[in-house]
């Protein structure tokens, strides 16, 4: 019978990388949530703003594209400064290939829940500065949760399992901050987050690298963004999002044993 090993490894610190402790990486996490909705809040101080949903094009640039820009290249100094580009943006643990259901599931559902009536309304102008705002916040997110906080747990001896829960644990952690000016209603949008969080830890992991997340992640938000760009009007196909979401995890829960890859006997090793 296989005995379950111990939760730790010995840290490997990426090669020809400096060392950043699970603490470290917190504290950059905070200091990255502090930037982010800091300089949001002071851009749009003075205007009437809802998270995510930007009514005008003042509104989005000062409250998402200038802060996310801002928070990429913190995140892009970051990972410069530890020298761990190669393990940032390329995956070597692959998962079985089903999983490709949850990035195709994603994707599928952002094509259907964008909300184009919207966005043929807001112009021309509008709509390419949220699909920048939404680039900026894939690539930025990924980044610095599936990218950082997917190495810096493995350089710190966390077997995978531990990798994935902690990784998405901190991602849907930090999204807590919008509770401050979305009140209680932003716990939904923490519970879905963790779940997303987990999907674009697989999706790392199916495809190789930090791309397709990134990816997945941008066209995932702008459609969900679209459908919030007028706050008067209703959008009930937004709904559709978050029944793809448990649509997707109910999938993952069923097929959970059969992620992982499948083990290769080893001489001696019985079939």
């Amino acid at each position: 019978m296989a005995t379950r090993g111990p939760a730790r490894r010995e840290p490997v610190r990426p090669a020809g990388g400096r060392r950043l402790s699970v603490l470290a990486f917190v504290g950059l996490v905070v200091a990255y949530l502090i930037v982010l909705h800091g300089l949001a809040l002071t851009l749009t101080s003075g205007l009437v703003t809802r998270y995510a949903a930007p009514g005008t094009l003042n509104e989005m640039w000062r409250g998402i594209t200038l802060p996310e820009a801002v928070s990429v290249v913190l995140v892009v100094a970051v990972v410069s400064w530890l020298r761990w580009w190669p393990p940032v943006l390329r995956d070597d643990r692959p998962v079985q290939r089903w999983v490709v259901v949850v990035p195709i599931g994603m994707a599928a559902c952002a094509v259907v829940v964008t909300d184009y009536a919207a966005l043929a309304g807001k112009g021309a102008a509008f709509t390419l500065t949220l699909l920048l705002s939404a680039a900026l916040i894939g690539v930025g997110e990924e980044l610095m949760f599936r990218g950082l906080g997917v190495t810096v747990f493995r350089a710190n001896g966390f077997r995978e399992g531990m990798v994935a829960l902690w990784s998405t644990v901190i991602f849907a952690v930090a999204h807590t901050a919008n509770l401050l000016t979305e009140g209680a209603g932003a716990f939904v949008q923490v519970l879905t987050t963790m779940v997303a969080g987990y999907f674009l830890y697989l999706i790392r992991r199916r495809s190789g690298g930090i791309a397709v997340p990134a990816v997945i992640h941008a066209v995932w938000d702008f459609s969900l963004i679209s459908g919030q760009v007028n706050p008067d009007r209703p959008y009930p196909l937004s709904l559709l999002a978050i029944v793809t979401m448990v649509v997707l995890a109910i999938v993952v829960f069923v097929r959970r044993h059969h992620i992982e890859p499948t083990p290769v006997p080893g001489p001696g090793r019985v079939r």
